[in-house]
């Protein structure tokens, strides 16, 4: 995890953590002007607690770094129409006019912001941010440890599937032969009781022309028992 000096030091761990501008609003409430986008260097003075030589003299040192991060300046017609535009902003809301500058006007967006509280050394503001950001990120890579555990347990487990089912593969291949082997014995037994169902009809018939050929010698010889006596 880096410390906060490295985040002081290092270019880059500031690069990475640039899409963090939640943090500043979590240790103190930043004012925007009416626009909602920008803000000034006395803004951001007053939001880190310091001087505005102190902002100043930061983004000095490092106005290539900040700039990438959204710093301008304005001059000219681009501070002309952009006082404008504030002060139509401005109008109907309840408070102080909006300040003027003369010739010329810096503008922090609330990713610049971010950046100079990655650089400002002597501010209790800056540095609660600082903490702010490295303890959600520890926070985070807590989280993503807890996560990767729990899917390695996961994976584990469906690699004990997987073995149990290629175990289970061969037992289903001989029970699945047995069924077969269970299967034409029914057909044979069904063939068997058929051919037995058929044979005992002619044995019906057989009895039946038995009973008849019986009956017919009965008559005979009850015939032959009426002529003696007669």
């Amino acid at each position: 995890m880096p410390t906060e000096v490295a985040l002081l030091e290092s270019h880059a761990l500031r690069a990475e953590r640039m899409g963090r501008v939640d943090a500043l609003d979590k240790i103190k409430s930043l004012v925007m002007l009416p626009d909602g986008i920008h803000v000034r260097t006395e803004d951001v003075a007053r939001y880190f607690e310091v001087s505005t030589e102190v902002v100043k003299k930061v983004t000095q040192r490092h106005r290539a770094e900040l700039e990438g991060n959204g710093l301008r300046r304005l001059r000219g017609s681009d501070l002309h129409v952009f006082h404008r535009d504030m002060l139509s902003l401005w109008k109907g809301n309840e408070g102080p006019s909006y300040p003027q500058a003369a010739t010329q006007l810096t503008l922090y967006t609330r990713r610049t912001v971010l950046n100079v509280a990655m650089l400002l050394r002597d501010s209790d503001i800056a540095r609660c941010v600082r903490t702010y950001l490295l303890d959600a990120e520890e926070e985070l890579r807590v989280a993503y440890a807890s996560l990767d555990r729990r899917v390695s347990h996961v994976e584990g487990c469906l690699a004990g599937v997987g073995r149990a089912l290629q175990e289970l593969g061969p037992v289903l291949g001989r029970m699945s032969y047995r069924l077969d082997v269970l299967d034409r014995k029914l057909d044979l037994t069904h063939q068997i009781v058929g051919a037995i169902s058929v044979r005992l009809t002619d044995v019906a018939q057989d009895i039946g022309r038995l009973d008849a050929r019986l009956d017919d010698v009965a008559r005979r010889v009850e015939g032959l028992d009426h002529r003696r006596s007669g």
